[in-house]
């Protein structure tokens, strides 16, 4: 039985998506049929149920070894096996035993503009029916959430905070590559090539899929047919369970999905600026550690 190699632990509404199924293209890398199996982090996000829908999202998580070694092959055909499982990245208590039970893994990262990360974050809650509040109460009432017990999920500023989290993964782990959403999106072939480089498998290889994006977020109207789609449910899980979702498939939801794409409401003035100063330290950490901010807006 072979264990992962590799782990893409984060940052969520990121791109993970997008550079699983990419890298699933690839022969010389093995991705489990299902992304985020959240096995490293399961006994905390267990716990985590006080959100609307949070139960039912659990549902699909690894909660045993014997099972996470049923995702991976039997075989020595794969120069490079991985998972992406977003939460791994912001419990650095779980990052030895990561280390122990894979053997040092290399380690991928994906980072994101914070203030994009976190309202992405926000409609996709909301597209599911399950965010109520506006965006602003939405963060004023974090810190209640996490008293509460939601998921982390739920957590739009923690979940932009990514200096401490990466400075704390390359203590522990001797191989770590950062990524930004923005090279993924704007430059996928170089950027797709930089990660079979750090992988160490065949680097000329392109995706047929390297053009198309997973999980493209916005606000949607809501209706029966939208709420189908995006609505977590057991039936859906039990369907997940027995179909592995391809990405053909989600090719095809988005088809149906973009008749219901509205534009998306800018952030408003005083939210905006209030993140900015709260992100502002951690960007200007971010890229004293050498990940790319260019593409981000101005956090001075």
């Amino acid at each position: 039985m072979s264990f992962p190699n590799f782990i893409i632990a984060g940052f969520p509404k990121c791109g993970t998506t997008s550079l699983h199924h990419y890298l699933s293209e690839h022969p010389q890398i093995y991705m489990p049929k299902q992304k985020e199996l959240h096995f490293f982090t399961h006994k905390i996000l267990s716990k985590q149920l006080g959100g609307k829908g949070d139960k039912i999202t659990k549902q699909m998580h690894v909660n045993s070894l014997d099972n996470y070694k049923n995702f991976f092959p039997d075989s020595n055909k794969y120069k490079a096996i991985g998972e992406a499982s977003p939460s791994y990245i912001n419990y650095p208590e779980v990052y030895n035993n990561i280390k122990t039970q894979l053997s040092s893994p290399k380690i991928i990262v994906l980072v994101r503009d914070p203030i994009n990360r976190a309202y992405s974050n926000y409609l996709h809650l909301k597209r599911e029916s399950r965010e109520l509040l506006s965006f602003q109460d939405a963060l004023d009432n974090e810190q209640t959430r996490k008293k509460l017990k939601y998921s982390d999920f739920w957590y739009y500023k923690f979940n932009s905070l990514y200096y401490e989290k990466i400075k704390h993964l390359k203590s522990v782990f001797d191989k770590v590559l950062v990524l930004t959403q923005e090279e993924l999106m704007s430059s996928p072939a170089l950027t797709i090539k930089k990660t079979y480089s750090f992988l160490n498998v065949e680097n000329s290889f392109v995706p047929k899929i390297i053009n198309k994006k997973y999980n493209p977020g916005g606000n949607y109207t809501n209706n029966i047919i939208t709420r189908a789609i995006f609505k977590p449910s057991k039936t859906k899980n039990i369907l997940k369970k027995i179909i592995s979702i391809k990405p053909w498939m989600k090719d095809g939801l988005n088809w149906i999905t973009r008749h219901y794409k509205n534009p998306t409401e800018p952030i408003e003035k005083e939210t905006l600026a209030k993140l900015k100063n709260y992100f502002r330290k951690d960007v200007a950490l971010i890229q004293s550690i050498g990940v790319d901010v260019s593409s981000w807006r101005n956090y001075k």
